[in-house]
Parts: C-alpha cells; sequence; structure tokens
C-alpha cells in the first residue's frame, strides 16, 4: 500500500471514494486496478437497474468525484494524485452502457481494454484536461477517456463481434 500524508479517517467518505474503496492505494498501477474494480458494480447496476441505472450512476459518481477529488488533493497536497481512481470508474461505466450481452465475460474485457489504452495515452482531447490540475480535470479526462473508448468499443461490437 502507498504511504499518503492523510490527516482525518481512513473512513472519511472523501478518502474512501476517492480512491474507489481503497483500491487506487495498490502500489501497481492503481488506474487499471480501478477500473477492473469498477467492473463488477457495473455488471451490477446493469443486472437490476439497466442501462439508465448506469448512466444515472455515473453521473450521481461524477458529481461525487469532483468532491472527492477536490477533497483528497486539498487534504494531501497532491495534484492529480494516482491513487485518485474514481474517475476511472467513471470513464469505465461509460464505456460499459455499450456492453451488448451483460453476461458475457468478454465484453467486460474488451471494455476495460479500450477504456485502458485511451486513458493511459491520454491523445487529444484527453490530454487537455490531463494537463488542468484540479478535480474538474483529474475526471474529465477519463470522462472523454470514457466516451472514445465507447465509439471503439461499439465499433468492435458492430463490425467484428
Amino acid at each position: 500500500m502507498k504511504k499518503i500524508k492523510w490527516n482525518k479517517s481512513l473512513f472519511h467518505p472523501s478518502f474512501l471514494l476517492s480512491t474507489w474503496f481503497y483500491t487506487g492505494l495498490l502500489p501497481l498501477a492503481p488506474g487499471t486496478f480501478g477500473s477492473i474494480a469498477a467492473l463488477p458494480f457495473a455488471w451490477l447496476i446493469i443486472e437490476y437497474a439497466g442501462k439508465v441505472g448506469l448512466l444515472n450512476a455515473t453521473l450521481i459518481v461524477f458529481i461525487i468525484g469532483l468532491w472527492a477529488s477536490k477533497s483528497y488533493m486539498k487534504e494531501t497536497g497532491k495534484v492529480d494524485p494516482g491513487e485518485i481512481v474514481i474517475d476511472e470508474v467513471v470513464g469505465q461505466w461509460l464505456v460499459c452502457l455499450v456492453i451488448v450481452d451483460n453476461n458475457h465475460l468478454g465484453q467486460y474485457v474488451i471494455a476495460l481494454l479500450t477504456f485502458r489504452v485511451f486513458d493511459i495515452m491520454k491523445p487529444w482531447p484527453i490530454s487537455i484536461f490531463d494537463k488542468r490540475h484540479d478535480a474538474f480535470g483529474v475526471m474529465m479526462d477519463d470522462v472523454i477517456a470514457g466516451f472514445l473508448g465507447m465509439a471503439v468499443f461499439f465499433a468492435v461490437n458492430y463490425y467484428v463481434l
């Protein structure tokens, strides 16, 4: 686990949510693990509330993510720290909105890969938001990566699968 400067309770909602239940504290590839940790939640939401439920959950988590990441950055004094992975959750859930078969593991693997490629590479216009050092930039670069991942995943489903 990463050592961080945090004076509040480790159960504080902004800490718990910004690190997506401590997933962001893993020492290697916290963004990838944050994306992976988002997938079971996406499956459950789609299974029980449908894609409209996932879209609503994504919007709610985006708003919560703005607050949680701002609070985390203020408390730790870090700018866009890797421990914040709630943004990966939002981006990953956007890609999951184009899953065709909710019970097909391969769909989730492709959704993960299409999101992570854009999130890691950060091509334009993702790079615009990645250069911002505030909560909005933290969240929006993954939202844009999510939209680009959606487009690629949709094309893969339509033309390849």
